[in-house]
């Protein structure tokens, strides 16, 4: 048995890096689906901006569907590696696979079948990230119950994913061109194969470092409905859930739109210029390119320091709760502020980029170590563990989230008159929708994640409270047990 004891549960670096490196390959197709995927369907499989969107909406709704039972299914899984370790290695080759299709037409022409085609390659993917990452997060709930520790490595986590976030947001244009030479479909094939065979490493790594030390109560009956109950029902879960849906609306709006706001809002000539001035480009040809590269680098560099020099401070000074809701505030009006800046400001532009990603950076790791509070936090006032269910559930949310927000773009931009297929400019009410999604209508999306957190009851001292007590209850526990024996 798994000791429960309330010993502080140190980490090793190693266990901290392995496991983090499982969100690094999950965020190489994560990434790729919140920036790219829209523009993807519309601009090298010629979906109209609507259409596209509505393949993302349905994909991940349908997929969403799943994630509950993924959750119940894991909470259940017993092997000799555990619970949840397991389903990161069962997994890793179907993720890598599905991700390579989603990105990749195997001769279709008509549209009709191409959009069903991008429905049920992208519908695979998803699922195969419910099962690998519903388990994954899970995980991270149950290595250690100690707070600063849980901290400590979702903030290694975090790291992982900004680099993964720097990767794929800085280089995949780049690799595009080099790999494609002109032919888009064969530069994003080798692209994203790169990026499946390095997520597959990672997800093998993770699987081989990591352990579960905390277990449910020894006495826990298995009964799926009470697990429900007591999950949607905690106003913690509520608000949490709350807190993710909105959160990937937005960042799969913001995400998705910003690459239609390079190549068609900013100018060319003043992008060119800003990037010559500081010595990163010397081909005006194809500034859009290098330009949103740095534009995605500079925005991942500044949070991966946030996330190393602030989110563990902050988070360990003030609370999950107070730091999150101050910084998410921040991010909702540096947001808005991007629709202040005309075609030739492109230095504001980046100033605003800077603004908006410290500001967020220190929220990055919180969301999952306040998701894993509130795991602690139903077993606290039910005497029952479903770590699974309970992540599954916010996972359902980011997912619809995340189709909600590339459908809402898509359609945005379709209804202002955005033209499909990559052509070389957009009429005026076109430049109007992709300005409105690069910046109000996320700004207030943002917003509603702000009040959701108003509600979330788990300050700083009532963790503190939460955690003595839990650990004292499976210390007892542990004692009946031996008395038992």
């Amino acid at each position: 048995m798994i000791s429960n004891n309330d010993k502080p549960q140190q980490i090793s670096l190693r266990e901290k890096i392995g496991y983090s490196l499982g969100d690094a390959g999950a965020n190489l197709a994560f990434q790729m689906m919140m920036i790219f995927q829209l523009k993807f369907y519309t601009d090298v499989f010629g979906l109209d901006g609507a259409v596209a969107g509505s393949v993302l909406l349905i994909a991940n709704v349908v997929a969403a569907l799943i994630d509950p039972a993924v959750g119940i299914l894991a909470d259940r899984t017993q092997t000799r590696w555990g619970k949840y370790r397991p389903w990161v290695l069962w997994t890793a080759i179907p993720f890598c696979v599905f991700y390579l299709l989603a990105f990749y037409n195997p001769g279709i022409e008509d549209n009709a079948q191409v959009a069903t085609y991008a429905t049920v390659s992208y519908v695979l993917l998803l699922v195969a990230y419910s099962f690998n990452n519903i388990p994954y997060t899970s995980l991270g709930g149950v290595i250690t119950s100690d707070i600063k520790e849980r901290t400590n490595i979702t903030t290694i986590r975090f790291i992982a994913v900004t680099i993964a976030q720097f990767v794929v947001q800085g280089m995949t244009l780049p690799l595009v061109d080099r790999f494609g030479q002109g032919n888009l479909q064969h530069g994003w094939l080798c692209t994203i194969g790169l990026f499946a065979a390095v997520a597959l490493v990672f997800f093998v790594i993770t699987f081989a470092v990591s352990r579960e030390r905390i277990q449910p109560p020894p006495k826990q009956d298995i009964d799926m409905m009470e697990d429900i109950k007591n999950t949607v029902s905690d106003v913690s879960w509520t608000a949490m859930f709350l807190l993710t849906f909105s959160l990937f609306i937005t960042l799969a709006v913001w995400g998705s739109a910003m690459s239609f706001y390079f190549q068609y809002n900013v100018d060319q000539k003043s992008l060119y210029d800003f990037l010559h001035f500081f010595g990163l480009y010397d081909n005006i040809s194809n500034a859009y390119s290098v330009g949103f590269s740095v534009f995605n680098m500079m925005g991942a560099i500044v949070q991966f320091l946030g996330v190393i020099f602030l989110s563990r401070f902050l988070a360990n000074k003030y609370g999950k709760k107070k730091v999150f809701m101050v910084c998410l505030s921040l991010c909702t009006f540096f947001t808005a502020l991007f629709y202040i800046p005309s075609p030739t400001d492109v230095g504001l532009l980046f100033a605003l980029n800077f603004m908006k990603s410290l500001a967020y950076a220190p929220t990055i790791p919180l969301l999952w170590a306040m998701i894993a509070d509130v795991a602690d936090h139903i077993e606290y006032e039910n005497y029952r563990r479903a770590t699974g269910f309970c992540f599954s559930g916010i996972v359902m949310a980011l997912k619809v989230g995340l189709g909600i927000g590339g459908a809402l773009a898509g359609i945005i931009i379709s209804a202002f008159g955005y033209q499909a297929g990559n052509v070389a400019c957009q009429n005026e009410s076109a430049m109007e929708g992709i300005r409105l999604v690069s910046s109000i209508i996320p700004a207030v999306l943002f917003g509603i994640g702000v009040l959701a957190l108003y509600f979330y009851p788990i300050s700083k001292s009532y963790n503190i409270k939460m955690q003595a007590e839990l650990a004292a209850r499976r210390r007892n526990m542990e004692t009946d047990e031996d008395d038992i024996i």
